[in-house]
């Protein structure tokens, strides 16, 4: 019984040309969920964990999860799995949108996408029927261009693509979907480009996914959006504020990375906040698809609607780069969309250069007359242009992530990244947690792989203090393990402020007829976690690969109300791993076969 999976997967090789349809391994999409689960486990089998990233042999596996498409709250994200030109491990970005809800609503459980086509090509779905068409009138266009002229082509459609950025293979390259929502970190956007794929356009008929169990699934729905409605998170600030809603927070605790982390605090961190958008540009909410939370900004921006910068661009372009000016943020953050960049790599390498220039790493004449300079407005909008373009040297170096552009410079020490991945917007000095999360992520520097952010400043699902490392690598592993869980079913990660795992269960079990209850539904996310993990060490990674970077772990905060504080992720990580069950950074045989993963 498949309840709301889907029967089917696609499996589309552009070398060619060929579409296969195969049946889902039912009993591996329960034992992986779905997603970002099976997504993993599709890739370890098939032994892509040793290939070039960039190389035809390389597979993009597109997944909405099991409730994607369904009813409940937040059900239409969707995961794209591939081996990541970035950091060489696996890549697992997750988007919302309507794109992954009409896949499903399609009929179909996943694609499978190998190979390189000959030309620029893009597919087009339209329920069972699924073609490969020429892209080559496409090439070079900007991603809000082509959704809107691929609906021309194919009206109801749901539209992803790569921007200009994809296609020069820039490590940076997001995946865009419905406009404004990306599949951002890990270099997806390259792998799609390396194939000469240009979008994916969906169109469906049926408008909901039928669950094994309807009354079930209406009851469970129901509690779910009254928690969802009651939870000060969800329910008052999301909504109000967007995601901006945590500079002022974060910001106010001393752990807001500024100047590429050479500070902590922002005296300007409230022009570039949540609550001055919703005063000044804020249009509207923008809302995903099955969404109750509406956590999206639309703001006015030249006389146009487009979508406005979240927390994590706000706080890169904004404090990172010392810029306080919000309307030269959300210009930046726009061409992150129109060009496909992850608009969090993206900003924090060009703060990264910021660095190089202050130390006279990067001259003057290689700025071609706009210098890298803190606080500069003009230079974050004309450096994200320039890095989407990719045609002056110094920023088609910038498009590959500040990794590579420090170490080209030689100052590795200037990347503040982890697996060559760039930090997020939590000073993991000042919160101690998010950093064990952080050095521990198999994606590299990721924030949403373990949000401890929620109990040690948000406070669920209770206060923790964030200034020690007491029961953090608990905390981290717990929330490792569940949000696999969520990425795994097709929800968003917010939905975990107002619901827990015993939640997640009645909703899977409802959804597809399955039993989980809530530890034996966490112990689905361990298995996931640990499967990454296997396919990083397939991949390459060494153990001092889970660590921080030398600032973060050796200079204390210099300012702020969380001055004087260091990173002491040595003192948990080896609990951590006890926790585990991993010895130098990777499971034991016997945690393994515990998992059923021997």
């Amino acid at each position: 019984m498949y309840g709301s999976y889907n029967a089917k997967m696609a499996r589309i090789n552009l070398t060619t040309g060929s579409i296969t349809v195969e049946e889902l391994d039912l009993d591996k999409a329960k034992k992986f969920v779905g997603g970002r689960g099976l997504g993993t486990k599709i890739l370890y089998d098939e032994g892509i964990a040793k290939v070039d990233p960039l190389s035809p042999e390389n597979k993009l596996v597109y997944l909405p999860g099991p409730l994607t498409g369904t009813q409940l709250p937040t059900a239409t994200r969707y995961m794209v799995v591939t081996k990541s030109p970035l950091t060489g491990m696996i890549a697992s970005s997750n988007s919302g949108g309507r794109w992954g809800a009409d896949l499903k609503y399609a009929g179909w459980e996943g694609l499978i996408v190998e190979g390189k086509a000959e030309n620029p090509v893009y597919i087009n779905i339209q329920d069972e029927k699924i073609e490969i068409l020429s892209a080559e009138k496409y090439v070079g266009m900007l991603s809000e261009e082509l959704d809107e002229t691929l609906k021309e082509v194919h009206p109801k459609s749901s539209v992803l693509n790569i921007g200009p950025s994809g296609e020069n293979l820039a490590l940076l390259a997001a995946i865009m979907n419905d406009k404004d929502r990306a599949a951002g970190r890990s270099g997806v956007g390259a792998v799609m480009g390396s194939k000469n794929l240009k979008a994916i356009t969906v169109t469906a008929e049926r408008k909901v996914v039928p669950p094994a169990d309807e009354v079930a699934l209406k009851e469970v729905n129901k509690s779910a959006l009254q928690k969802l409605r009651e939870d000060g998170v969800t329910g008052t600030g999301l909504p109000t504020y967007g995601t901006a809603v945590l500079v002022n927070i974060i910001n106010n605790v001393g752990s807001y990375p500024t100047k590429n982390w050479q500070e902590a605090y922002f005296e300007e961190a409230d022009e570039a906040s949540g609550e001055t958008m919703a005063n000044t540009t804020l249009v509207k909410q923008g809302f995903c698809h099955r969404c109750p939370i509406g956590c999206g900004r639309v703001i006015k921006l030249d006389d146009k609607e487009v979508g406005g910068p979240e927390y994590e661009p706000i706080w890169a372009y904004g404090a990172n780069c010392g810029v306080k000016e919000l309307e030269a943020i959300s210009r930046a953050n726009m061409m992150c969309n129109e060009y496909g960049l992850d608009a969090i790599g993206t900003p924090c390498t060009i703060a990264a250069a910021m660095e190089l220039y202050q130390l006279g790493a990067i001259k003057e004449e290689e700025c071609e007359g706009v210098p890298l300079t803190w606080g500069s407005g003009e230079a974050i909008i004309t450096w994200t242009k320039r890095m989407g373009e990719g045609k002056i040297p110094l920023a088609k170096l910038m498009a590959d992530g500040s990794h590579r552009l420090c170490e080209f410079y030689g100052h590795p020490e200037v990347s503040i990244a982890v697996k060559k991945q760039e930090l997020p917007a939590y000073d993991a000095r000042g919160i101690q947690g998010i950093g064990l999360n952080y050095a521990t992520s198999n994606r590299g520097g990721c924030h949403v792989r373990g949000y401890t952010i929620a109990p040690e400043i948000l406070a669920h699902p209770e206060q923790v203090d964030r200034t020690t490392t007491e029961d953090k690598a608990s905390w981290v592993k717990i929330f490792q393990d569940l949000t696999a869980v969520i990425d795994s079913l097709g929800l968003c990660l917010f939905t975990s402020f107002g619901l827990g795992a015993g939640d997640y269960a009645l909703m899977l079990n409802a959804a597809t007829g399955t039993d989980y209850d809530d530890n034996q539904l966490l112990e689905v996310g361990e298995r996931i976690y640990n499967i990454e993990r296997l396919f990083n060490k397939e991949a390459g990674m060494k153990p001092e690969e889970d660590t921080l970077p030398k600032r973060v772990l050796e200079e204390a905060i210099p300012n702020g109300p969380s001055k004087g504080m260091k990173s002491q992720l040595n003192e948990i990580l080896p609990t951590y791993y006890e926790l585990r069950g991993w010895k130098d950074a990777f499971p034991t045989v016997e945690t393994l076969e515990r998992l059923g993963l021997s």
